[in-house]
């Protein structure tokens, strides 16, 4: 009896030997596919990620820089750009300044002059992007012939923006031509382009500098109203074919260290959207009026004359750097105090 209770002892004892060496088996076996299925999780998470679009909040001004901009819009509401764009059109560039300071925009389309205000004012924080639209300034007349700029001598031109770079633009080309703007010709500004349209009406003949849409305006309100000279053709003959850069994309430098692919989705939708602008001038004007930009009637005129451009990399920096050269030369401040050093320009990889 003794060795029937020693030999059921024996063998109980074996198969809690053999319990205990199969638990740790399974335990390892759940723990496997924890872990499997945690792989998996980080997996889905990751393709997810790089199936997100980066957001870039970007603001332009109702004119002529921002409609190079309009097809990346309306692709934007289609959702089928690269980026997730966030658009903010403004009326003045004094509505974008403290945004772009604040953090609060990405990328912004500015006048070329207020791009070197801002890189200075903010020790190199803000970069430019590239030239999106070069010279809108043209001379217009009506009951006088104008073939040449020697036949401004003697004559008054009515134009706005005293004190910046239109005066500037404009001095700078009758100075290259001989042309003392202090003695041979009169200079009449007003403070906007309505005022010079209705000064143009009150009169039998005159000679005006007007931007481009205002050009077209003022030609639909005025009689005999006609485009003279295109400054930036003249601009041209004076800096070895460098245009006047009119204006350019700003970027913050933070943003495009951290988001170098973003930015160069924008560039390659730039280089697309401002080619359909200048070869489909209707359908792009219909979308100038959907953003709210300008008229279409007026676009349709005004954009074969607006210069619309896209030149970015090592291609921007001689005319970027010959237009604001020559405003620093008339008044130090328009540029912020001093020239851009190199570090001015982003340059895609």
């Amino acid at each position: 009896m003794k060795r029937l209770i020693a030999l059921f002892l024996s063998l109980m004892m074996v198969l809690l030997a053999f319990t205990a060496c199969a638990q740790p088996s399974d335990t390892s076996s759940d723990v496997s596919d924890a872990s499997s299925a945690v792989s998996n999780v980080s997996d889905v998470s990751d393709e997810s990620k790089a199936d997100e679009k980066a957001i870039v909040r970007i603001a332009g001004m109702k004119g002529p820089t921002s409609i190079g901009m309009v097809e990346i819009m309306e692709n934007d509401e289609k959702g089928t750009t690269k980026n997730d764009y966030e658009f903010t059109i403004a009326g003045t560039a004094d509505e974008i300044t403290p945004l772009l300071k604040k953090g609060e925009l990405d990328i912004a389309a500015v006048p070329a002059n207020l791009a070197s205000v801002l890189y200075n004012n903010t020790k190199g924080e803000i970069q430019i992007l590239g030239v999106n639209t070069l010279g809108v300034l043209y001379l217009v007349a009506k009951g006088v012939e104008i073939d040449s700029v020697d036949d401004l001598e003697g004559k008054t031109i009515l134009a706005t923006g005293k004190g910046t770079t239109p005066e500037y633009t404009l001095k700078h080309i009758l100075k290259e031509k001989g042309i003392d703007t202090e003695k041979d010709v009169t200079l009449d500004f007003k403070a906007e382009a309505t005022e010079v349209v209705a000064a143009l009406s009150q009169v039998d003949s005159g000679i005006a500098m007007l931007p481009q849409p205002y050009v077209t305006v003022a030609q639909g309100k005025v009689e005999g109203l006609e485009i003279v000279m295109d400054l930036n053709k003249e601009w041209k003959m004076i800096n070895s074919d460098n245009g006047i850069v009119t204006g350019v994309f700003v970027v913050r430098k933070q943003f495009a260290t951290e988001n170098p692919e973003a930015v160069k989705n924008f560039i390659e939708e730039y280089k697309v959207s401002s080619a359909y602008v200048n070869e489909n001038v209707e359908e792009a004007a219909k979308l100038v009026e959907k953003f709210g930009i300008f008229a279409a009637n007026v676009a349709t005129k005004a954009i074969p004359y607006c210069n619309i451009a896209c030149i970015v990399g090592e291609d921007m920096k001689i005319p970027v750097n010959t237009y604001l050269g020559v405003l620093y030369v008339n008044n130090e401040k328009s540029v912020g105090g001093k020239l851009p050093e190199d570090d001015f320009f982003y340059i895609a990889k």
